[in-house]
This record gives structure tokens, C-alpha cells and sequence, in this order.
């Protein structure tokens, strides 16, 4: 009862906050600015909704003064009110195309100035690869990835789309690595107390003077902390 209860209220939920975020991009379209706001708009309530007890540990974005790549892990849907609150100001998210499509949140994601790539497309590809280096170079905003390309609904984390790394290597700007638990496999939405929410970012992994050459051992470098981070979270979780 108590599931069904939360999933009304988060469907509410996400058509209200969708009208205030579409008032926030009508009133300036493609403002950097515009995720980081949005996010919250989706994810504090929802969180609250949900019944997460939420802990961050952001340190290294907080730090970081300069433009990056923040790679995550991707679980579900919920990644949205999962994550959302942490989205740092003037960082924009890479998203297919066909999201534009979408009615309602698509149109909001779009003008919140996100990057949408439409995939297989090789030379669209090669464009919105230079738009985002130019992006990281001189617009001083960052750019969130989901590197693996696809949630992996609990299963561990997927192996790593080349296009976060070759963005990064290009501008010659660091990635910093943020993990949450796997929360997909502990969140009981029927209890009161739904389930624990960590979230820790890793320190900045620098690119400078790395060559796409150096890719392939960048992102095992990359992967293989998130995976020992993602099981240091899981383990807090189930001991708590």
C-alpha cells in the first residue's frame, strides 16, 4: 500500500516540478545554469517521497574550480531523483536525441541546454564531440556522462562507452568519478524507511598531455576505482 501511495505522489510530483522547470528554461533556454536548478527541482521532493535517507560526499566537486567530466554509474530511472540534487552549477548531460521526444520532460531537457547525440550516426557524433570539447574549453561548464551507456539495473557496473574519456583527452580537462550504492537492489519502497542513498565523488583523474592512445588504460583506471568504490558504498549500506 505504502509502495502505491509513493509512486502516486512521485508521478504528481513530476508533472509539477516538470511545470516549474519548464517556466525555468521558457525564461532562458540553454542556460547552463539551467540543469543543475532543474535537478533539484526533480530530485529534493522526491527523495523525501521515496522515504532515502541521502548522505553526499562531494568533496572533489566542490573543489574542483574548473570545468570537468563527472563520470557516474547509471541504475534505473530513478537516477533522476537519485542523483539529480548533485548535479553541480553549470553542468550540462549528454542524452540521446530521441529524449527531445519525449512530451514534457524531453522538451525541458532540451532547453535546459543539455547535448543530445544521436547514436549510430557517425558524423553527428563527430559534432557533438567537438560542440562538447569547445564546451569544456570555453564555456566553463562540465559535462555529467553515463559512461556505460545504459542502466545496468543493479547488475554491477557495465563496461565504458569510449565518448566521456575521448571528450575529456581532447579538452584536456580531468574526470572525476561519482558513485552512489546500488541502491536499485536495497530500496524497499513499502517501508517507511526506504533505503539508504551514498553518494561519494572520487578524486579528479587528470588527462592533460594524455593522447587518445592513452584512452584504453584511462578508462580501466577509471572503472576499476568506481568498482572498488561502489563496493566500499554497498558494504556501508549493509552494515548500517
Amino acid at each position: 500500500m505504502l509502495h502505491a501511495f509513493r509512486l502516486v505522489l512521485l508521478s504528481i510530483h513530476f508533472i509539477v516540478a516538470g511545470f516549474i522547470n519548464l517556466l525555468v528554461v521558457l525564461a532562458r533556454p540553454f542556460d547552463r545554469r539551467n540543469s543543475a536548478i532543474c535537478g533539484r527541482v526533480y530530485s529534493v521532493p522526491a527523495l523525501r517521497i521515496l522515504g532515502m535517507n541521502v548522505q553526499v560526499q562531494d568533496q572533489t566537486l566542490r573543489d574542483q574550480k574548473s570545468p570537468c567530466v563527472i563520470v557516474a554509474n547509471h541504475q534505473s530511472n530513478y537516477d533522476l531523483f537519485m542523483l539529480g540534487c548533485v548535479v553541480p552549477p553549470r553542468t550540462v548531460t549528454i542524452g540521446k536525441k530521441s529524449l527531445r521526444w519525449i512530451p514534457f520532460f524531453g522538451q525541458i531537457y532540451w532547453l535546459a541546454g543539455n547535448v543530445l547525440i544521436e547514436r549510430g550516426n557517425a558524423a553527428q557524433a563527430k559534432d557533438a564531440m567537438l560542440k562538447t570539447t569547445d564546451t569544456l574549453q570555453n564555456d566553463n561548464t562540465s559535462i555529467w556522462v553515463f559512461a556505460e551507456g545504459t542502466r545496468n539495473l543493479g547488475r554491477g557496473l557495465l563496461p565504458f562507452k569510449t565518448g566521456a574519456f575521448q571528450m575529456a583527452i581532447n579538452a584536456g580537462v580531468p574526470i572525476v568519478p561519482l558513485c552512489c550504492n546500488t541502491y536499485k537492489n536495497s530500496m524497499r519502497l513499502n517501508r517507511w524507511k526506504a533505503g539508504q542513498l551514498l553518494v561519494r565523488t572520487l578524486p579528479a583523474i587528470a588527462t592533460a598531455g594524455l593522447t587518445l592512445d592513452d584512452m584504453p588504460a584511462l578508462m580501466a583506471r577509471c572503472h576499476a576505482h568506481m568498482v572498488a568504490c561502489i563496493a566500499a558504498l554497498d558494504a556501508e549500506v549493509a552494515s548500517a
